[in-house]
């Protein structure tokens, strides 16, 4: 493919939780020039024309725009597809059917654990209660619904839980995701990474839960530190998704904002421009950029060499296989970090997590 089918639309990072594995910027007083509803919808025009059918809305929390309905209008308009990917605060009766009038197609709602209490303290505030109702409310103005868990230390163990109530609430997909290693994810990585034993139980309780009757998908990703071969760059750099950042921001994938490399965004660019010329966009698009052990590897087309964010965050060079990889010279840092979370005396202390910024509560009035 050589156009892009898939927009992530990171409408804001303001947000009312403070998960320690956000993989937000850290630097989040470099966005609050969000977007204004004109330049949101010119970029739809822009995707749509682009080759976009589907986009996901994200954030931060989406629905902190006041201007949200507004958009979903515009891309129903343009007969794109819509995925709201929230975590359920602030989405009201009289909010989900303005949103379900003005044609939104899906909701993804974050859960983080099954039970209230151990929920709340990973969100960092109550919320347990309002995801539920909400989750409820969602198939009862007959949406599809995803639920979407990130796993880590304090919840992995709790999956049969987890795919207990995703089946109560009629999701029809549930997604267990374990963290992955970025932005405040990467800070609190000593904190979050699970042990190997607890990878074996959770293994363990996907297949049974597979192998039960029911129509509820259940898609399960275990931490690349424990993979053999790293994880493929958003199935190859800038090859057929972008991110809009709230600011005006295009990336090739949600987290390469880190990178020390030539910014794009659409307030300077087309987006057409941007995809098909940029600098970013080419710089490692294909495999010509490789260098050895990947030029030479079979797998090069497979995984192309791994995440170019995580080879900068843990090696200072985006051009660096991906330490995850036990191919790549730089993997005693991966396979350290893995002793680690497997050696019961290791301290883990969490780093302070990410709060929204004082604007939050008034983000899209600018746009009206």
């Amino acid at each position: 493919m050589d156009r892009p089918f898939g927009l992530l639309a990171e409408l804001t990072y303001a947000c009312p939780l403070h998960c320690a594995y956000c993989s937000n910027p850290l630097n989040l007083a470099d966005y609050r020039d969000e977007l204004t509803t004109q330049e949101w919808l010119r970029v739809l025009a822009e995707a749509r024309e682009l080759g976009v059918l589907q986009l996901h809305l994200s954030g931060g929390e989406p629905l902190q725009r006041r201007d949200l309905v507004d958009i979903v209008r515009r891309a129903a308009e343009l007969d794109m597809y819509t995925n709201l990917v929230t975590s359920a605060l602030g989405l009201s009766t009289r909010r989900a059917e303005e949103l379900r009038d003005a044609g939104l197609d899906h909701v993804q709602i974050s859960i983080q654990a099954d039970e209230r209490e151990l929920s709340d303290r990973v969100a960092g505030t109550p919320s347990f209660d309002r995801k539920i109702t909400a989750a409820r409310l969602v198939k009862e103005l007959g949406w599809p619904l995803t639920l979407n868990a990130v796993l880590h230390r304090d919840t992995i163990d709790r999956i049969p839980g987890i795919i207990d109530l995703a089946r109560e609430l009629g999701a029809d997909r549930l997604e267990l995701a374990n963290t992955q290693y970025y932005g405040w994810g990467l800070l609190n990585r000593d904190r979050l990474l699970p042990s190997r034993a607890q990878l074996d139980r959770a293994e363990a309780a996907v297949r049974a839960a597979r192998e039960q009757a029911g129509d509820m998908e259940i898609f399960y990703i275990i931490p690349d530190y424990y993979s053999r071969y790293p994880k493929p760059c958003m199935g190859g750099w800038a090859h057929h998704q972008l991110t809009v950042a709230p600011n005006g921001d295009v990336l090739p994938c949600p987290t390469a904002q880190a990178l020390p490399l030539p910014r794009a965004s659409v307030r300077e660019r087309p987006l057409e421009w941007i995809w098909d010329e940029s600098p970013l966009f080419q710089r490692f698009r294909g495999t010509d950029w490789m260098p050895d052990p990947c030029r030479g590897c079979e797998r090069r087309e497979i995984d192309f060499g791994g995440c170019r964010c995580q080879a900068f965050q843990l090696t200072g060079d985006a051009a660096r296989t991906d330490p995850v990889c036990h191919l790549s010279p730089d993997h005693e840092i991966v396979a350290a970090a893995v002793r680690a979370a497997n050696d019961p005396a290791q301290p883990r202390e969490l780093a302070l997590t990410p709060r929204p910024h004082p604007r939050s509560v008034a983000l899209g009035d600018a746009a009206r």
